[in-house]
């Protein structure tokens, strides 16, 4: 391209820039990508100096104002800072060729001012909005954003509500005009409350905390920009009259803390190169610990009456100089998005990107943590992002370039499959994270899956420990949990010596040709003892979300047998007490995955049994029937009541099946009612799935006894809670104990918490149960209510 139409080219993309910066707070470039473009405009300017021109983005600081607010001309310009940037290609020992253009810099001024080591003033380059003060005598009058460098806009009303920005100077001989310069800025911790509260109020997040800055300066109305967490930090002067001010730039920003101004505490001075340096280098490590967003450090010649014999450039004075740090933030394309399972099932997107450098290190992935944020980005494959890398976090994309976007793209989805097993992707009422509902084959899932089924409140298999585990899975001796039970001791032994010389750990006594083999035999022994197990256990041990202890008791107890649990859907699980429709959702999508089922299958061949499988329970008569499924249905405006008197009318699924709408309506429904049953049973699949839970519920009708076989337990319908450390017993023990006498046995104390049994060291579960006036026994009379019940230890 000839300079001349490549420079107009830059122009115009500056030009753009700088509106969606200044003007819109709505930046479609990252700073790096603008500070090369800048940097290209001024080599080729130049070059050509017959193509420069007055108004070119080179010889201005920004945008003119917005038609929002009044103009208002700075009675000193605001100038911008010339930039400097670390050479990543230099030796890295070479500290004057690493960082050349600082030592340029200092070099200039020592030569000119003809001293050793200058002295210069340093501060951290904070992200946010430049801003300049007026003070008379002593008041704050007047508040302006920088703009263009000559003029800018005036935000008075909303620098006001900055509770940083004072408005009366702290001094009982203030000056009669005094203009600070300084930097409005969002903190981080306050910036991301903002968000969080943000999306929960259903709003737009601010993209980041200098785009928040500037936008809400420039509010038209100051009620909104109070309710921003702005703070604010000075770091000069304009305009002065009625005071003498110091001759150093370190000893201004002394007054200036004087007079009440909040001054960055991590500016400081600095002596020649070296000292420029060293500071760049202690403020970069520290970056990501401080409390405020910044881009570099800002060197400026400590001695004022050097300033003045320095002077400036067309843009920028000679005698500062910003030290920018690698960008945190830089543009590429986003090739595609896959889903990457989490050892717990969690499903997150993953962008795959062209490499591109971000802060020192090649960026190829970044994560877009889940459907909602790609959703909120309206991220696509093929499109030109911005990506952000902060400290040691995995990079993210923070924006879409929507400019840039080809066409053709379209909308990315969540996949229904997992990629790793093929199992269902489930995401839950109100969850952001969809997840993989393949527990027991996905290979992602793998080693948690078997470190939850061995643990000891799972299958209690003693000597599985998590280091076996990891081996196991590793050397692919364990692709299900139910592979567990066809491992021998010579199977151990060589896993074993494998997983030793892997991690170079082989004992002496194998060197010397002895084997150990207790340990394996120990193992195979804890496996045999776990085939007899109870269904409590074996359900808990599957790992399905939400299914803890208590609800695997529940399952248990209600419906007594395995074959009855893997089948029934979820409408009939919500029939059991303490069983909401998020868990039974999800136990029925467990076992709606077909390599659940055949590795549940592959366990009950391997001869897990249990001892406790009975019949379904005749309570289930009182919670069971038509009326049930009916009010369970996703159909507005049919509640309890309508659902029942449908049950009355027809009696059986099928008659109510063959009715229509303008039956149900003389059946009692409401006419709503009556057509939202209609438009969902429509859906052959929504017909289909209550046909299946009709069934369902018949077959655990038709296996429950006629009436219950069992006397009432004395703690039946209590829900009780164990705390402290019992000395006759384990918690586990008691509880047991307290359950087979008809208690439910919980781990928090609320409202509905009839006992509290409060062994040594009781904590806070004791001080909530007194104030909620919950009964509380000791340990002795624990032990004489299971001893006058036959249940003592």
């Amino acid at each position: 391209m000839p300079p001349a139409a490549r420079i107009a080219d830059l122009r115009q993309q500056l030009i753009e820039a700088n509106h969606r910066y200044y003007v819109l707070d709505d930046p479609a470039i990252p700073d790096a990508e603008y500070d090369r473009l800048l940097r290209e405009l001024e080599a080729l300017e130049a070059e050509h100096p017959e193509l420069a021109t007055p108004d070119s983005p080179s010889r201005t600081v920004g945008a003119r104002p917005d038609a929002g607010f009044a103009e208002v001309r700075h009675a000193i310009p605001m100038l911008s800072l010339a930039n400097a940037f670390e050479d990543v290609e230099a030796d890295a020992d070479d500290l004057r060729a690493r960082y050349r253009e600082v030592a340029e810099f200092e070099r200039r001024i020592r030569e000119r001012l003809e001293v050793e080591a200058p002295e210069f003033s340093v501060e951290p380059k904070l992200d946010g909005l430049a801003i300049s003060l007026r003070y008379e005598n002593g008041a704050f009058v007047l508040g302006a954003t920088r703009g263009d460098g000559a003029t800018g806009e005036d935000v008075t009303a909303n620098l006001r509500q900055v509770r940083a920005i004072p408005l009366r100077l702290r001094s009982v001989r203030p000056p009669a005009v005094l203009e600070v310069r300084g930097e409005v800025y969002m903190p981080k911790a306050q910036f991301e409350r903002y968000n969080v509260a943000a999306l929960e109020r259903g709003e737009k997040p601010l993209a980041n905390p200098r785009n928040g800055a500037a936008g809400s300066l420039r509010q038209l109305d100051p009620a909104v920009t109070r309710r921003r967490p702005l703070a604010f930090f000075a770091y000069g002067v304009g305009e002065v009259r009625g005071i003498d001010l110091p001759e150093s730039h370190s000893e201004i920003l002394r007054l200036l803390r004087e007079l009440g101004f909040p001054v960055a505490p991590e500016a400081t001075t600095a002596t020649g190169f070296d000292g420029l340096i060293a500071y760049f280098r202690r403020i970069g490590e520290a970056r990501q610990a401080l409390p405020y967003e910044i881009d570099g450090v800002v060197y400026k010649l400590d001695d004022i009456a050097g300033q003045r014999e320095m002077g400036f450039v067309s843009r920028s004075p000679r005698w500062a100089l910003a030290h920018k740090f690698p960008a945190l933030e830089e543009s590429t394309l986003l090739r595609a998005i896959e889903i990457q399972i989490g050892r717990t099932g969690a499903a997150t997107p993953v962008a795959r990107l062209e490499p591109v450098q971000v802060a020192g290190v090649v960026v190829t992935n970044a994560t877009l943590h889940n459907a909602d944020q790609v959703a909120r980005l309206d991220a696509r494959e093929g499109d030109s992002v911005i990506v952000r890398r902060a400290g040691d976090v995995i990079p993210e994309i923070v924006r879409v370039i929507e400019d840039r976007r080809p066409a053709g793209t379209v909308p990315w989805r969540m996949p229904a499959q997992c990629p790793v097993c093929g199992s269902d992707l489930v995401r839950e009422e109100g969850e952001a994270v969809y997840r993989c509902s393949g527990g027991l084959t996905c290979g992602a899932q793998r080693k948690q899956a078997v470190r939850h089924f061995a643990s000891r409140r799972a299958m209690d298999i003693e000597g599985l420990g998590e280091r076996l585990v990891e081996a196991l899975c590793d050397f692919g001796y364990v692709e299900t949990v139910a592979d567990l039970y066809r491992l021998d001791v010579d199977a151990f032994v060589e896993m074993k010596r494998r997983a030793d010389e892997r991690d170079g750990t082989v004992p002496e006594t194998t060197k010397a040709g002895k084997i150990a083999t207790r340990w394996a035999e120990n193992l195979v022994a804890a496996l045999d003892a776990s085939r007899r197990t109870t269904l409590p256990r074996f359900l808990f041990a599957l790992g399905i979300a939400h299914l803890g202890e208590t609800t695997a008791k529940t399952l248990a107890g209600w419906l007594g047998r395995l074959e009855f649990i893997r089948s029934t859907p979820a409408p009939v699980l919500r029939a059991l007490p303490d069983i909401g429709g998020e868990v039974a959702e999800s136990i029925a999508s467990f076992f709606e995955q077909d390599g659940n089922q055949a590795v549940v299958d592959a366990l009950l061949a391997a001869g897990i049994v249990f001892a406790d499988e009975a019949a379904p329970s005749a309570a289930l008569r009182e919670r069971l029937d038509l009326a049930h499924l009916l009010s369970a249905l996703p159909v507005r405006n049919l509640g309890g009541k309508s659902a029942e008197r449908l049950a009355a009318t027809y009696g059986s699924l099928d008659a109510l099946l063959k009715a229509n709408a303008s039956g149900w309506t003389g059946a009692g429904l409401s006419s709503a009612g009556a057509d939202n049953l209609g438009a969902h049973l429509a859906d052959p699949a929504h017909r289909a799935a209550l046909m299946a839970s009709e069934a369902a519920m018949r077959r655990l009708l038709d296996a429950a006894p006629a009436a219950a076989t069992t006397a009432a337990g004395p703690l039946d319908g209590r829900t009780v809670v164990l705390t402290g450390t019992l000395a006759a017993m384990t918690r586990d023990e008691a509880g047991a104990r307290l359950e087979a006498l008809g208690a439910k046995v919980s781990g928090s104390v609320s409202k509905k918490t009839h006992l509290l049994v409060a062994g040594e060291a009781a904590g806070s579960k004791l001080a909530r149960a007194q104030e909620l006036g919950v009964e509380v026994w000791d340990e002795a009379r624990l032990l004489d209510f299971l001893a006058g019940h036959g249940a003592a230890p």
